[in-house]
Order: C-alpha cells, then sequence, then structure tokens
C-alpha cells in the first residue's frame, strides 16, 4: 500500500474518478482517494485497506468494486451514500489523500513495481504537499464517526485509535 497525497485542481468529480479508474486499470492496483480533512493519520488508511482486503478474501465483501470496499471501511459506514462524504470534492487547490494497493486482496502491504507506477501517475498531477495531517478536522471527523467529547475524556486513546476502531467495528455490524 502507498499513500499518495498532495493538492489539485478538481473540476469535476466524475472526470477526477474517472482519472483515478484509468490508473487503476493501467496498472491492475486499488486505486481510492479521500478527503484528508476526514483521515485522521495513515494507520487509519492501513486500517481500512487491512479490513476491506480481508473481506474480499473472505468472500463478505460489502461492495462489487475494491476501492468503493477500502471507502466503506475508512468511513467506518455499510452504505456507499454515507461513506462517499469521505470523497473528494470539487474546487480549485483540493487537498487529496490517496491509497494505491497492487496486491490486493492477496497481501495489501506488499509494493511492487505497478503499485510504484500507479502512485508515481497519480503524484504527477498533484502538487507535492503533505496534506493528511495537516489537514485533518478534528472536530468533522468526530462528528462523522460520533466521536463524543464524553468519550474522548472517558479514554486515553487516541483519535486515531477512535476511529479505527470505528473501522474494525463496521464488519461487527454486517
Amino acid at each position: 500500500m502507498r499513500v499518495v497525497q498532495g493538492r489539485t485542481t478538481v473540476a469535476d468529480v466524475d472526470e477526477f474518478l474517472a482519472v483515478l479508474d484509468s490508473v487503476a486499470a493501467e496498472h491492475d492496483c486499488v486505486v481510492q482517494a479521500f478527503d484528508p480533512r476526514y483521515v485522521v493519520d495513515e494507520a487509519h488508511l492501513r486500517a481500512a485497506v487491512d479490513r476491506a482486503a480481508r473481506a474480499w478474501r473472505r468472500d463478505d465483501a460489502i461492495a462489487r468494486d475494491p476501492g468503493v470496499e477500502v471507502l466503506l471501511y475508512a468511513a467506518g459506514r455499510r452504505q456507499i451514500s454515507r461513506a462517499l462524504e469521505l470523497g473528494v470534492s470539487e474546487g480549485d487547490d483540493v487537498p487529496v489523500v490517496a491509497v494505491v494497493v497492487g496486491a490486493f486482496p492477496d497481501d495489501p502491504f506488499a509494493s511492487d513495481d505497478r503499485e510504484a507506477a500507479a502512485a508515481d501517475a497519480l503524484a504527477a498531477g498533484w502538487t507535492d504537499d503533505e496534506v493528511l495531517e495537516s489537514a485533518t478536522d478534528e472536530a468533522r471527523v468526530c462528528e462523522f464517526f460520533g466521536i463524543s467529547d464524553a468519550e474522548r475524556a472517558a479514554t486515553d486513546a487516541s483519535l486515531s485509535e477512535l476511529v479505527r476502531e470505528r473501522v474494525s467495528l463496521l464488519v461487527v455490524e454486517k
């Protein structure tokens, strides 16, 4: 799994997604992009990829598309319409973070040449910017994942750990 991050212009979300699909198809990889305001850190994305790959290996996937499965796990939601909130929006200088997975679902964390080439193809169209953790909006994350102030006060778990718990609980809610 590789994480690609940066900023780009998204004039039309469907066209942007078509580019992602084209890169994924050309390099035989899974590519899924996110709005980094909803992503806590790389561990959040790794957990989502891991759970999605496991669901595919077990023939227990929610979605018919592996990228959508990763999105559902990252969002901790079964409903695609709700999970799409984590997707990229239109605009100029839009922060974007994407995962590129070459060996999905067998070994999603084994890097290979096609994964590297797909990541490079994405990065070529984006400005180089470390948006993943700097763009995270804690209030937005807490609201989206239903993490209350009381829950945060009652535990010494980090926000990342609480979000990863939501990601992992998706399988229980099936």
